[in-house]
């Protein structure tokens, strides 16, 4: 099995966080788009490349642990 480190991010919180993010980022960002009085099609739009900030979030932390940890440290002994 192949182990890419997402577990490993926020001390291991961090696949709860995606699934809460994934799921209320995009209704806030509607919701917030929503109250301001903007159109329809912009709040969606919004809303929806929203979800493309988490993973880019999520990549840009993986480079940053990747960085910090080298791959040879992980080998077990």
């Amino acid at each position: 099995m192949i182990d890419d480190g997402v577990e490993d991010l926020f001390g291991g919180f961090w696949p709860f966080i995606l699934r809460f993010s994934m799921i209320f980022l995009p209704l806030w960002v509607y919701l917030l788009m929503w109250a301001a009085n903007m159109p329809m099609i912009v709040s969606t739009v919004l809303a929806g490349s929203s979800v493309g900030l988490v993973v880019l979030f999520e990549r840009v932390k993986l480079r940053q642990t990747m960085d910090t940890n080298p791959i040879e440290d992980n080998v077990i002994k």
